[in-house]
C-alpha cells in the first residue's frame, strides 16, 4: 500500500517529449548530410572509377552531337571508316579552314603552248586550288613582296595544292632566282611545242590586235635575200627552249620540272593530264571521261558537268586558223631550230619529235 501510494504522488510522463523528437531529427539529418558529403567527394575524385562502364561514361560533344562516350569526343582520335568524313580520325587533327597560301607549283610556260588548257584542265581536279588570272609576280610585280603574292591566292584547305600560271616566267632572266628564293621545292610545270607551230601562234594573236604589221615572213629574217634568222624576234626567240631551260637547271634538278607534250595535250589530254597528276603527286582523278574532242576548233572540251547545260571549250582566241606561211620560210626555220631542238631534248631527257 505504501508502494502503490507512493507512485500515486509522482508526476506521470510524457512519452511525446517534442523536445527530445527535435534533438533525434536533427542528430540524424547531419549524419545524412555527411555520408552525402563524403560520396559526393569520393566521385569527383575519382574519374577513373566509371570508365569501365560505357553507360555511366560522361556526356562529350562530337561532330553529330551529344555522345555518352561510345563515340570519339572533339579533339580526340579515333577509328573511323574509309571515306567517312567527320573529325575523328587515327592522324593528328587537321585544321578544316581554307587559308590563303603561296604556290607549290607554278606552270611557268610557254606562251601559245597550251598553259591555259593545261590550267583549265587541272582546275577539274578537287585536290588544286588554282588562280584564274596571270599575276606575273616573278617578272613584272616582284616588288610588291610575297605577303601581296599570297594575298592573291585562292584559298585552300590542308593537303590541297595552290597553283598559278604564268608562261612568261620561263623566257624572264630574273625568274628563277627569285622563285628559288622563295621555294626550293616548287614543282615547275613547262608546255612545250612544236617552236614553229609556237611562232606562228604567236604571231596570230599579235596580228588580231595589230593587223597592219608586216607579215610573218618579213619578220623572222634580218636579211631574207640571205635567209639569216632574227633569233631575236620574240616569237622566234621564245622558241629557244634549251637557252631558256639552261638558266632555271641551274637553281632547280630536273626531278622538279615536269614537261608537257603540248601536241599531245591535244590528241590525248587525258594521257597528259595523267603525267602531270602523277608528277604532282595526287591520284588520277581527271581521266577519258571528262574530255570530248571539238572538230569545229580542232581542240579537246571538257564535257558538261554536272549542274551545268553547256560543255566548257576555251575561249574563242584558243584554236583560231593560222595564216598560211611560205613552205621555204617553214624549210628555213626547221634547219634553224634543229640544233637548239637536239639540245633541249638532251637536256629534258626525252625526244618531242619536232622535225
Amino acid at each position: 500500500m505504501l508502494y502503490l501510494s507512493g507512485m500515486a504522488n509522482h508526476p506521470k510522463q510524457n512519452p511525446a517529449d517534442p523536445v527530445g523528437i527535435f534533438l533525434k531529427l536533427l542528430v540524424m539529418l547531419s549524419l545524412c548530410t555527411f555520408l552525402v558529403y563524403l560520396l559526393l567527394s569520393r566521385c569527383h575524385s575519382d574519374p577513373w572509377s566509371a570508365s569501365h562502364n560505357s553507360a555511366s561514361q560522361p556526356l562529350t560533344l562530337t561532330k553529330s552531337g551529344v555522345s555518352n562516350g561510345t563515340a570519339s569526343p572533339v579533339g580526340v582520335s579515333g577509328p573511323r571508316s574509309a571515306g567517312e568524313s567527320g573529325w575523328e580520325s587515327e592522324e593528328p587533327a587537321k585544321d578544316w579552314t581554307a587559308v590563303r597560301r603561296l604556290p607549290q607549283a607554278l606552270i611557268i610556260g610557254v606562251k601559245k603552248g597550251g598553259t591555259r588548257a593545261l590550267l583549265e584542265f587541272l582546275r577539274l581536279h578537287p585536290d588544286i586550288r588554282a588562280l584564274g588570272s596571270e599575276p606575273h609576280f616573278f617578272d613584272r610585280h616582284y616588288a610588291r613582296g610575297l605577303d601581296w603574292y599570297r594575298s592573291m591566292m585562292p584559298k585552300a584547305l590542308d593537303g590541297q595544292i595552290v597553283m598559278e600560271k604564268t608562261p612568261r616566267y620561263f623566257v624572264a632572266a630574273e625568274t628563277p632566282a627569285r622563285i628559288h628564293a622563295m621555294s626550293k621545292e616548287v614543282k615547275l610545270i613547262i608546255v612545250v611545242r612544236d617552236p614553229i607551230t609556237r611562232a606562228i601562234s604567236d604571231y596570230t594573236q599579235i596580228i588580231s590586235k595589230a593587223p597592219d604589221i608586216p607579215s610573218f615572213e618579213t619578220l623572222t629574217f634580218k636579211n631574207r635575200t640571205t635567209g639569216q634568222v632574227d633569233a631575236l624576234w620574240s616569237p622566234l626567240w621564245i622558241g629557244l627552249y634549251a637557252q631558256h631551260l639552261e638558266k632555271w637547271l641551274s637553281y632547280f634538278p630536273l626531278s622538279q620540272i615536269h614537261f608537257v607534250h603540248g601536241e599531245r595535250l591535244i590528241s590525248d589530254p587525258a594521257g597528259e593530264l595523267g603525267k602531270v597528276q602523277d608528277f604532282l603527286g595526287l591520284q588520277r582523278i581527271i581521266t577519258d571521261k571528262h574530255f570530248y574532242f571539238n572538230k569545229t576548233k580542232g581542240f579537246p572540251c571538257l564535257k558538261k558537268p554536272e549542274g551545268s547545260s553547256k560543255p566548257h571549250c576555251l575561249g574563242k582566241t584558243k584554236g583560231r586558223p593560222h595564216p598560211s606561211i611560205d613552205p621555204q620560210v617553214i624549210q628555213q626555220l626547221k634547219e634553224f631550230y634543229h640544233p637548239h631542238n637536239l639540245r633541249f631534248y638532251h637536256m629534258a631527257g626525252q625526244d618531242f619529235g619536232w622535225q
